[in-house]
């Protein structure tokens, strides 16, 4: 039983990389609550597979590096979806998206430069963009609405990412479920103090 239980967060990460093509096929076909419905079962393995993982005591690099990339295979999917599925909204905030997008891959090629591979720090600021991208695309997707909610998620996603950059320049070396920049100023402070 012990072995099954700790391929949980594994399992709840292959179920996030499952639903983004399965998100993409039903966005011309699903709306409404079922499709919300669908991007819930998202969000839930998204929560839970961190929760599930430090409750059983099998949080490691591999883990961690894995629910990133499933992170971004699966919003890449729905962001697919919302662009051919809702294409009002998108267009509405191409700019804002767009500057976005640069962020968050500006912020990849120097997660590459600095540390050789990409960071996965699971930041309290990344759980919160992870929501209003929730909330975003169950509007779009769910609705065929959502600029509200979209600028919502471009600033969350634009807050993370500064926040990520400023957390990279402070560490020296890579690490996971790093929760925000002020835990990285304190042990700075704190290693200063006594090292």
């Amino acid at each position: 039983m012990g072995r099954f239980l700790r391929v949980i967060p594994w399992v709840l990460i292959g179920v996030r990389v499952a639903l983004g093509p399965i998100i993409y096929l039903l966005a011309h076909r699903v709306a409404g609550a079922p499709m919300v419905l669908v991007l819930c079962l998202g969000l839930f393995s998204d929560i839970f597979d961190g929760v599930i993982a430090r409750r059983l005591n099998v949080v490691t690099d591999r883990l961690r590096t894995a629910d990133s990339y499933a992170d971004g295979w699966y919003f890449g999917w729905v962001a697919a979806a919302a662009w051919t599925a809702a294409p009002g909204p998108i267009r509405a905030m191409e700019r804002p998206i767009a500057v976005l997008v640069i962020a968050s891959a500006s912020n990849d090629a120097f997660d590459l430069l600095r540390y050789g591979r990409l960071t996965s720090f699971h930041a309290y600021s990344a759980k919160i963009w992870g929501i209003t991208l929730f909330l975003a695309a169950a509007a779009l997707l769910g609705y065929h609405t959502g600029v509200p909610l979209l600028w919502l998620a471009v600033i969350a996603g634009l807050i993370t990412n500064a926040e990520g950059f400023a957390m990279k320049l402070l560490l020296p070396e890579w690490e996971h479920d790093v929760p925000s920049l002020w835990h990285v100023v304190r042990r700075r402070k704190h290693a200063s103090r006594f090292g």
